[in-house]
């Protein structure tokens, strides 16, 4: 069964003076998922989401957004998405029920009050719907901001790291709300630097300085990377990565807590090179693991050059 598109785009590239920040970019979203952006810090993903959503225009590339064409139905497109920046864009002198009024006659929602209220009770704010925006906590803000973004009923939500800061269990409660929006058949686009995150989403896109390097779900990427893993723990770990870190056959060597997660893309130099690490020492552990998500995110960025160099 074929699914239906959200978006559809081919070859979007953008520029800021001689710098790229987004080169030849194609993208296939169905409707109803939620479709992850992982990257470094100036790697292209909120340019991307503003180019989607008819904010910015390409310098090339083609597509549709919704059924619309990015190039000549911006302002159509505008008013079926839902954005929600990195930066609380509400009014912090307004309480949240005044917010949510003020954005529902803004769109022209029906019915502002009533609407208002339905959203404040289905985001568990009903006891928080006087108190000022200002005044409340990271996790709170956020979810008033999503509550202010679907008050219009969008087709399309884009959320730029929604939940930067936020503490684990407002995000965990974030993401359910977000999965049941998605269940809705509202299509989600969502940038983040968060690995457990990233795996809740049902498709993955990883851009790097302008370019798309990967994309497919968690396991997809995890498997395109081709990487092993060994995990050493013991005594001494930072010394043990210096040495390890340059030698043929390990291409990343990265600290988790207590433990090294020592990777390469070419199994038996690795091997090899694991052989040889053991031999010489003895003071520590070694078993072979499974790269995670976040061995490939750490191996793509360490690959990147950066476009602002």
């Amino acid at each position: 069964m074929t699914k239906d598109i959200a978006i559809d785009v081919h070859g979007l590239t953008k520029k800021f003076g001689d710098r790229t920040v987004v080169h030849d970019l194609s993208l296939q979203v169905p409707k109803g998922e939620i479709y992850g952006f992982l990257g470094p810090n100036g790697s292209g993903k909120t340019t991307t989401l503003r180019l989607l959503c008819g904010l910015l225009t390409p310098d090339a590339g083609e597509g549709t957004c919704l059924g619309y064409n990015i190039l000549t139905q911006q302002d159509e497109i505008r008013r079926h998405v839902g954005y929600m920046t990195q930066r609380f864009s509400l009014y912090t002198d307004l309480s949240i029920r005044e917010n949510l009024e003020f954005v529902a006659r803004v769109y022209g929602v029906p019915h502002p009050r009533q609407a208002a209220k339905e959203a404040i009770a289905r985001l568990g704010l009903t006891g928080r719907a006087e108190q000022l925006a200002g005044e409340l906590s990271g996790g709170w803000k956020q979810r008033l901001a999503l509550g202010a973004c679907i008050l219009p009923n969008p087709q399309l939500l884009l959320l730029d790291e929604p939940t930067a800061g936020v503490d684990p269990k407002a995000r965990r409660e974030f993401w359910d709300e977000i999965h049941a929006l998605a269940a809705e058949g509202i299509t989600v686009l969502v940038s983040t630097h968060y690995m457990d995150e990233a795996e809740r989403c049902h498709e993955l896109a990883y851009i790097a300085f302008g370019d798309l390097l990967a994309r497919g779900t968690a396991h997809d990427l995890i498997t395109q990377s081709g990487l092993s893993t060994w995990i050493v723990t013991g005594p001494g770990l930072h010394d043990l990565a210096v040495q390890l870190e340059h030698r043929e056959g390990i291409d990343m060597v990265a600290p988790f807590g207590n433990e090294l997660h020592v990777s390469g893309r070419d199994r038996k130099k690795l091997d090899a090179a694991i052989v040889e690490a053991k031999r010489q020492d003895g003071a520590h552990r070694w078993r072979q693991g499974e790269p995670s998500l976040e061995d490939v995110f750490i191996l793509l960025m360490d690959q990147s050059q950066d476009n602002f160099q």
